[in-house]
């Protein structure tokens, strides 16, 4: 059967083998970073540029804009839902079986949004979406760990960091010049061709799975909390963020959630076979990273809501905001290709202590000086050089200490997490920007001071993950 497998794609449900000539190649597991980072750019360049043809949905199907909105929530709900429990299955199946059917999926269902003919389509294309992007996240970091090897993994995960940054910087621009010309469906359609190479690609350079667990029980219960708790917080985030926001709904949502996420962690303590274990999680220090990942996200993502409305108010340009933007991933990008050559010498936590310090000085600069582009353009350069020294060596630290057989379920972790600082940098903007308004102050020195606080924690909770006879998910 090894020979059959290897040499042609066996049926529906196996993967199949790298050729012989890419799989003996000495730069076969960077081939198979490099084809994790198309789905790495494109995702991110899809998030970044759908926003930009809200206007023109809302004259299209002749809808408000709470509800074009839901072209974003449906997406975002069902990807940050379905992370986990993809994970779960990606470690049993095959991560690369269905890391390429997510890119399948992923390609039909942007096919299907760019010819939706009504609202309600587009945004249940963008729910399938959601689910071809879930197989896709859940195995990519999982992916890019176990083909470069534990040894190169902050160096190939600063790599696909970089990927993800580059689509986020184009996608502002790429967005607004294919709306312009060509109208809000071939935000949609740009996706299909990079899909065809990418799951070609994938198919060429991804490595076979090779350290799948065994199929065992399904924790069905801890999989419906875990995506119950994460909506309910996602609610409630973007409750926050809304310009007049229901206060007894978001409290009720905001209980409801802690309460639906303290409930998963009872039950995943008492199952045979839990989703993720509460006890070893603790031990391994696994979920310090998870935060870590959080707060770097939240940090990443909050300046390029809140400048946006600064810059307007300025009546500063849009393409001239638009580079002062590119300085936060650019300098990420930057800081996350070239931070491997720091050398072995420094340890992932003291990167994340000196990159998470260093964004928290950039940030409390802002509080004090904001008001000049230039200045601005400077101290987002720092903050994206900070952040791309810090994800990359926190992922790594959380990646390399766990089992094998768990990689894709603890990626998807990092991703809903991910998901989560994203929406909170949302909901912290909103919330700096209306208590601005309410009693006239600036908003940019009341969000940087929460992301001052958020990069000083950050550093003070990074330390080193404990490998040697640790398990932090059920074999």
């Amino acid at each position: 059967m090894e020979k059959t497998e290897a040499a042609a794609l066996a049926w529906w449900g196996r993967e199949m083998a790298r050729p012989a000539r890419v799989r003996e190649h000495p730069r076969a597991p960077w081939g198979a970073v490099l084809a994790v980072c198309l789905g790495a750019f494109m995702g991110q360049l899809d998030a970044s540029i759908v926003t930009l043809a809200f206007p023109r949905m809302q004259a299209d199907f002749h809808a408000p804009l709470a509800g074009v909105q839901w072209v974003s929530l449906a997406y975002l709900g069902v990807l940050a839902v379905m992370l986990v429990p993809v994970g779960r299955w990606s470690d049993a199946r095959g991560r690369k079986l269905l890391y390429v059917y997510g890119f399948g999926l992923f390609t039909m269902a942007s096919a299907g949004c760019a010819l939706a003919p009504s609202l309600g389509w587009l945004v249940a294309a963008r729910a399938v979406q959601a689910l071809g992007a879930a197989l896709l996240q859940a195995n990519s970091v999982a992916l890019v760990v176990r083909s470069v090897g534990s040894g190169h993994a902050r160096a190939a995960l600063g790599v696909q960091a970089a990927a993800q940054a580059l689509g986020l910087a184009g996608g502002p621009a790429l967005g607004g010049l294919l709306v312009d010309q060509f109208g809000w469906r071939s935000v949609f359609w740009v996706n299909v061709p990079v899909g065809v190479i990418a799951i070609a690609a994938g198919l060429v350079l991804l490595p076979r799975s090779r350290d799948l667990r065994k199929r065992g029980t399904r924790d069905l219960a801890g999989s419906a909390l875990l995506g119950a708790s994460t909506l309910l917080t996602l609610w409630t985030l973007a409750q926050l963020a809304d310009a007049r926001p229901k206060w007894v709904l978001v409290a009720v949502a905001g209980v409801m959630a802690v309460g639906v996420g303290a409930a998963f962690w009872g039950v995943e303590g008492r199952v045979r076979a839990p989703l993720v274990s509460p006890a070893r999680m603790r031990a391994s220090g696994i979920a310090s990273g998870l935060g870590g990942a959080l707060l770097g996200y939240l940090a990443l993502f909050a300046p390029l809501v809140l400048y946006p409305q600064v810059f307007h108010d300025w009546n500063m340009p849009t393409a001239r905001g638009g580079l002062v933007l590119t300085c936060l991933p650019a300098g990420f990008a930057v800081a996350a290709l070239l931070g491997a050559r720091l050398g072995r010498r420094v340890s992932n936590p003291v990167r994340v202590r000196v990159g998470a310090a260093a964004a928290a000085v950039s940030a409390a600069l802002q509080c004090l000086v904001w008001e000049s582009p230039l200045v601005v353009a400077g101290l987002l350069l720092l903050s994206g050089v900070s952040l791309g020294l810090v994800l990359p060596a926190n992922n790594a630290m959380v990646m390399t200490s766990v089992p094998k057989s768990a990689s894709a379920v603890t990626g998807g972790m990092i991703n809903v997490a991910r998901a989560l600082g994203t929406s909170l940098a949302v909901a912290l903007t909103a919330v700096g920007v209306r208590v601005g308004l309410a009693h006239g102050w600036a908003s940019p020195p009341l969000v940087m001071a929460g992301l001052t606080f958020a990069c000083l924690l950050m550093a003070f909770t990074a330390g080193p993950v404990r490998r040697r006879g640790m398990k932090i998910l059920s074999p």
